[in-house]
């Protein structure tokens, strides 16, 4: 058997170098563990954000405000004309003309159709005939009356005859009040062939052409109108407010309510609560209430769904914050307090109802002055350290998707390594 060659100098040299450089990679791992690479604890001062003795977490901040805040019940409500009348004919005859044109705005009083006029017209002057024959004969009689007193009190005359000339005088004078009468009715009846629109309105769609007869008894009549200046909305809103409602309205006061589109980005129209109902639905639980709205640039329409916000009172001087900073958690609303050493506290708050789009009303909780967190606060907790920035500081610090924070040329630092 052969004996095993002994290590030659240079490859025990390499053995050596390759020892030497696994110990120093040990070391400088373990040197950098301490000094804050990825994985140690680092040194103070260079923790976390936010978590308590590290760098302070930038945050944007609000102040609280003392504020009028207005106090709202919404609903959905649908758009209904403050009057519907169905144009019918009031006497029987052939519709001559329409004035009108489709979906054309009317006033009260405008004439909109018309019905032939000479049947009634030919009865009024019958009417009149007799009239006038009827008062030449009540003028004859008594005439003949005051010939017979005259010589009853002569005693050339019986008492029947006399009795008898009162009584004609009586039976003419009779007979002229149904003559006069019949006139008015024979007139009025000559008015109804004039159509005109009862209420102001916008009339739809025409249902009878002219030429055609139509009828006193007809349902379904010449044309719809619909009021639409004024017009109202009708809404329900839960029986637990009804007293909200109730109070104002008892004391005088006029609850203004608003007309919000749909899609609750703008406003509709400005109105007053008009009309709350005298009983609550129990199939619901609920009570309906009607807003009345001038509608003068006709943005309302018949049965249109809107958004009804009505006003049923005001807080004032009620602290207000940015909504923003308000924040929900099983245990309630709450938000984080600045302090002036620059921590924050975490602070139970009962909410009140919105002011504007961007505030909030806080009932309890929060003082005029206090600054609350807006921006960063799922990044905080109670007693870290903040550092308040403007907007444009705020994106400049805030962690990008990498997990790592911007550059100051605002390039994203490479992975794994800090930035400079």
């Amino acid at each position: 058997m052969k004996s095993h060659t002994p290590l030659s100098r240079r490859n025990l040299l390499l053995l050596l170098i390759a020892a030497a450089l696994i110990a120093g990679g040990v070391y400088l791992s373990r040197h950098l563990s301490g000094n804050g690479a990825p994985g140690g604890m680092g040194p103070p001062g260079m923790g976390r954000p936010g978590m308590g003795g590290g760098m302070a977490t930038p945050v944007q901040a609000g102040s609280a405000r003392l504020a009028d805040v207005p106090v709202y019940l919404s609903a959905l409500g649908t758009v209904v004309p403050n009057a519907s009348v169905t144009v019918t004919s009031r006497v029987d005859g052939q519709l001559m003309k329409v004035y009108f044109t489709e979906g054309q705005q009317v006033q009260a009083g405008q004439l909109l159709a018309q019905i032939d006029p000479r049947s009634y017209q030919a009865t009024l002057d019958q009417y009149r005939g007799q009239l006038a024959e009827n008062q030449a004969l009540l003028k004859s009689a008594q005439l003949t009356l005051a010939r017979y007193r005259t010589l009853y009190k002569q005693d050339s005359l019986a008492r029947q005859d006399l009795d008898t000339q009162i009584a004609t005088v009586g039976q003419y004078q009779g007979a002229i009040k149904a003559d006069e009468a019949q006139i008015a009715a024979a007139q009025l009846n000559l008015e109804y062939t004039r159509i005109t629109a009862p209420v102001s309105g916008r009339v739809g769609l025409r249902l009878v052409d002219p030429g055609n007869m139509v009828h006193s008894s007809d349902t379904t009549g010449i044309v719809t109108l619909t009021q639409t200046q004024p017009i109202a909305a009708t809404f329900s809103v839960p029986q637990a407010s009804l007293q909200t409602v109730l109070k104002p309205l008892r004391a005088g006061e006029k609850l203004p309510a608003t007309a919000i589109d749909q899609d609750g980005s703008s406003v509709l129209a400005q109105g007053a609560l008009s009309f709350i109902s005298n009983e609550i639905d129990t199939a619901t639980g609920s009570i309906k209430l009607k807003a009345l709205f001038a509608n003068e640039d006709e943005q309302l329409y018949p049965n249109q769904f809107v958004n009804v916000r009505l006003q049923t009172g005001t807080l004032k001087d009620a602290v207000v914050i940015p909504a923003q900073a308000l924040q929900l958690s099983s245990d309630g609303d709450f938000v984080y307090l600045v302090n002036k050493d620059s921590s924050v506290t975490r602070k139970a708050v009962q909410s009140g109802p919105a002011f504007g789009n961007d505030f909030r009303a806080i009932l309890s909780g929060v003082a005029a002055g206090d600054r609350v967190v807006t921006t960063g606060i799922d990044r905080l907790q109670d007693g870290a350290k903040v550092r308040v920035v403007e907007a444009q500081a705020a994106d400049a610090t805030t962690p990008a998707a990498g997990g790592q924070p911007p550059t100051a040329s605002g390039a994203q630092a490479p992975a794994g390594k800090p930035a400079p």
